[in-house]
């Protein structure tokens, strides 16, 4: 008997050991280890956010043995308005009548509720005027060739959304890119978009092209970037003589109510720019300031514009609208026959231009090709910047309203030090008249950013005109 007990004693041990072994215990070193927390990060890590405004949050969970990266979004003071509320997604909605002046957003991690996150956020009046936001922007950076794609002849009519914004060469943008941009020290973007493409022939533009839109301001939006967001290269369905006005308006108009409406939530970092280069192509005054009849038909599409945004609400009511001259030439002719348009509130309209000068050293084609050098020491290379500003900030800037140099660039003829030694000068001229600058960046010949790798290949020309805004490179 006792035998027996010593030989069942052993059995019931051996299985008890073989139990443990099945169930990832003793001697397993292939037992998964559970997830640590060590630190959650929110970006961005500040933010300024107008009173009925919204700001974006992400959440990162750092720790070992990839820990679930849910997090539980809360404000750590008590709102002043029960309408200042952040959501599951990290959405930050600021009550119009929000009476803090600041608050904290915090994020804790639902796999260690020990670990957290936050970020401070100032709240703004939420009715900033145009002079007071264009003094904010330091430098843009424009998304070019990529939304505002046109004359897609070999794409059928409904293509994918994907296939649209590549058509010209330039990858699907992504968000690291709009990161990318902001850490090289752009804190605006123009994001150039083409809508007649996406709309069919009552000019309603498809959900899913407006979806893809909204996405890639969200980018710009996540990383507190002031944006410009515009209706560009739709010269097919907008047009400035008299003899196609009528039709013009109707589309212009339905097409920015569609615009504003679907924006109309998003805070005052979102400014509306009317057109692009608006003009008659291929008329003899297309490129020197237009026709008295054409600047007639082009005022009467920006006071159109001005009507439709304000008349769908939200924050459209105070949004800052921008107007180009025509062409968005800084030609006289074009920047005396600009009427900016009467609005319901003061302080909310800013004129944009565009100026690629010296030409011949901005530009790559015929004899340009060989005007590789630039000198600040040479007269004939400064003047045309010189009249550029001087003349935006005599006939808008000196009266009070603010200006905007919407798109300006050299293309790459193998002289990095010289338009480096160009874009300085540029910005810095610009800055003296209270102008910022937003750089045309295509993806070609004037690219600055690659958007595969998200390195600017031109560091010294990036580099040049943030000193010319009288600020550090990063």
């Amino acid at each position: 008997m006792k035998k027996t007990r010593l030989f069942g004693v052993a059995a019931l041990a051996a299985l008890a050991v073989f139990a443990l072994a099945a169930c990832g215990g003793i001697g397993d070193s292939t037992k998964a280890k559970t997830p640590a927390v060590t630190a959650v990060t929110v970006s961005p890590s500040t933010a300024d956010v107008a009173k009925g405004g919204f700001a974006d949050f992400t959440a990162e969970v750092a720790g070992t043995g990839s820990p679930p990266q849910t997090v539980t979004w809360s404000i750590v003071e008590a709102a002043g308005d029960a309408g200042t509320a952040i959501d599951e997604n990290g959405r930050l909605s600021v009550a119009a009548g929000e009476s803090l002046a600041s608050l904290t957003v915090k994020a804790v991690s639902t796999a260690d509720p020990g670990k957290s996150g936050t970020a401070a956020v100032t709240i703004s009046g939420g009715d900033i005027g145009a002079a007071a936001l264009v003094r904010n922007i330091k430098l843009g950076w424009n998304l070019g060739n990529t939304l505002d794609t046109v004359n897609l002849f070999w794409l059928d009519e409904d293509a994918p959304v994907s296939q649209l914004e590549t058509a010209w060469g330039n990858p699907v943008a992504t968000k690291a890119n709009i990161d990318a941009v902001k850490n090289a020290g752009f804190n605006a973007i123009r994001i150039p978009v083409s809508w007649s493409k996406c709309a069919d022939s009552d000019f309603n533009i498809r959900a899913d092209w407006m979806e893809r839109v909204t996405e890639v301001v969200n980018y710009a939006v996540s990383n507190d970037m002031y944006i410009l967001l515009n209706t560009h290269h739709d010269e097919d369905i907008f047009k400035f003589t008299n003899a196609n006005a009528a039709e013009s308006k109707k589309a212009f108009q339905k097409i920015w109510e569609q615009i504003a409406v679907n924006f109309r939530d998003f805070d005052e970092k979102l400014i509306f720019e009317a057109l692009n280069e608006p003009r008659t192509i291929g008329s003899a005054a297309e490129w020197t300031g237009g026709t008295s009849e054409e600047h007639g038909v082009l005022n009467d599409h920006y006071q159109l514009f001005v009507d439709t945004v304000r008349a769908t609400g939200g924050n459209n009511g105070r949004r800052i609208l921008m107007v180009n001259t025509y062409a968005a030439s800084a030609e006289a002719a074009a920047v005396n026959g600009l009427a900016v348009p009467s609005d319901t509130v003061p302080d909310k309209i800013i004129v944009s231009i565009h100026a690629y000068t010296p030409w011949s050293f901005a530009d790559n084609s015929g004899a340009n090709a060989s005007k590789t050098t630039w000198s600040k020491t040479n007269s004939s290379d400064t003047g045309p910047i010189d009249t550029v500003f001087n003349r935006a900030y005599t006939r808008f800037v000196s009266q009070g309203i603010p200006v905007i140099m919407g798109e300006f660039g050299a293309v790459d003829k193998g002289n990095t030090g010289a338009r480096a030694a160009w874009a300085e000068y540029y910005v810095s001229c610009a800055a003296d008249k209270g102008i910022p600058c937003f750089y045309w960046d295509d993806g070609g010949n004037f690219k600055l950013l690659d958007r595969g790798s998200n390195v600017f290949v031109f560091p010294e020309i990036t580099a040049a005109m943030i000193l010319g805004t009288g600020g550090t490179a990063p």
